[in-house]
């Protein structure tokens, strides 16, 4: 009895879903916009496209390299819900010939149409090429506020590195970018490489007295081949080692950096601003070992870019 009553139940449930009403049946969407634009081969773009449902238009960046052709533009687009678009998905389109710029028109499944314009926005990866290293920089100390603190080369006091392969070994190193693509969140990325350069040594950052390895702090940029992410959000690059160690830095233009209590930082090319952790040792205020080895506070690797 108990089974007959489970298998009535159940036909019950069956026949109730079966004359449920579809509440949108009959209804036809008038959706005619612009979701997603995913360009096709040939083309790198960099991160998703910036859609404006109020103007009707939507804009991608796209990486220009040597065989960047805008002429021949494939791009899939996706549209509201049961909407069409014209030109259809798949069709190669000269937007070089319109100013970078093509009107689509996207048509509801009600049968209302609204035109779009999609503009193809170029860009340059102005990261690539070779740099050499001019200066390696340091803002530290305790208490900036009471004299601790100083900007000062890291081979103004050769007596607190090793006598070979000091930072001194670094100013002869070269630094190259390349590119080979965009991350899923629309960073660009590549590989870096960090040449010993003429003297075939990478400084191994030792202060001496006492002995204390710092390498966490001044060896940012890897030594060799590694790979960098740069995020145009914040103009940082990231440095990542073949351990997976990321370093973070603010790749910064000529200027100077007022940075308060008298002391200040000039870049004449470019650097890559780096911010270090150190802690406040007031016990060793003044000092070599408080400004490198216990309140490092911010470090410049400063670069030229090579023609």
């Amino acid at each position: 009895m108990r089974h007959l009553y489970i298998i009535a139940s159940f036909l019950a449930i069956i026949s109730l879903v079966s004359c449920t009403k579809d509440p949108f049946k009959g209804v036809e969407s008038n959706e005619r916009s612009i979701e997603a634009i995913t360009l096709g081969e040939g083309l790198v773009q960099v991160g998703p496209a910036t859609i404006d449902r109020e103007a009707g238009t939507a804009s991608v960046k796209v990486l220009m390299q040597g065989n960047t052709d805008l002429s021949k533009v494939v791009a899939q687009i996706q549209t509201s819900y049961k909407s069409t678009i014209s030109p259809a998905n798949g069709q190669a389109l000269d937007f070089a010939g319109n100013d970078n710029h093509y009107k689509f028109t996207i048509t509801s499944e009600s049968g209302n149409t609204r035109e779009w314009t999609v503009e193809l926005i170029p860009f340059t990866e102005t990261l690539l090429g070779t740099y050499t290293i001019q200066n390696l920089v340091l803002y530290g100390g305790t208490g900036p506020e009471y004299g601790g603190g100083a900007v000062m080369n890291l081979t103004d006091k050769p007596w607190v590195w090793p006598a070979t392969g000091g930072p001194g070994a670094e100013l002869d190193n070269t630094i190259t970018f390349e590119f080979s693509g965009i991350t899923g969140d629309g960073k660009t990325t590549g590989t870096v490489t960090n040449d010993a350069g003429a003297d075939g040594m990478y400084a191994d950052f030792i202060f001496q007295n006492p002995v204390t390895d710092v390498n966490n702090f001044y060896r940012a940029i890897p030594e060799g081949t590694s790979t960098w992410e740069r995020d145009y959000t914040d103009n940082s690059v990231t440095f990542i080692d073949g351990n997976g160690k990321r370093t973070k830095a603010t790749f910064a233009s000529a200027s100077t950096i007022d940075l308060g209590n008298g002391l200040s930082k000039t870049i004449t090319d470019n650097a890559f601003d780096f911010t270090l952790n150190g802690v406040d040792d007031w016990g060793n205020i003044y000092s070599d070992l408080d400004k490198f080895v216990k309140r490092p506070r911010r470090f410049w690797v400063d670069v030229k870019k090579q023609p």
